[in-house]
């Protein structure tokens, strides 16, 4: 019931701080506002997309924990979509996701809850709690009669 209830408040907050705020500044003022931000939304989530990637797979290349990599750039793109978003309130939450000591904390307090297992090859496996699926498989040989090969301008190698 919270999550319902701040869904139908956020958008009388925003209505709210529009009426309040663009009485105060101006109508043009106010849409240069929404209007900027967005763009500046637009061109961080750019930029995010390749650089979080990249800072993810260097942590994992050297076999690091990844999920401060992660978070950061989840927590910047979601910065960048709350700017795109019009609104006062958002515009705020996004502009303090995109301080690093925000971010730092945000991922400090989701690294608390979560526990990361290591790929690394000189660690033992861990083993299961005790799931097993059981199954079974038919290895399917090829006839060459039904299958006389690939189409025609193939090769095969």
């Amino acid at each position: 019931m919270p999550v319902f209830a701040l869904l139908l408040l956020w958008p009388l907050l925003e209505i709210a701080l529009f009426v309040v705020i663009g009485g105060a500044i101006g109508l043009w003022l106010t849409l240069l506002v929404v209007i900027g931000t967005g763009i500046l939304g637009v061109a961080l989530l750019q930029r995010q997309g390749l650089r979080s990637a990249e800072r993810l797979r260097t942590e994992m290349d050297r076999m690091r924990d990844p999920l401060g990599a992660a978070g950061d750039g989840a927590l910047r793109a979601l910065a960048a979509m709350l700017l795109i978003l019009p609104g006062f309130l958002t515009d705020a939450l996004g502009v303090l996701l995109l301080l690093p000591p925000v971010r730092g904390m945000i991922v400090q307090q989701v690294a608390r809850r979560m526990t990361v297992v290591s790929m690394r090859s000189d660690q033992p496996a861990r083993r299961s709690d005790g799931i097993v699926i059981d199954g079974e498989f038919v290895e399917v040989e090829t006839d060459p009669a039904r299958n006389p090969g690939p189409p025609s301008g193939w090769t095969r190698h």
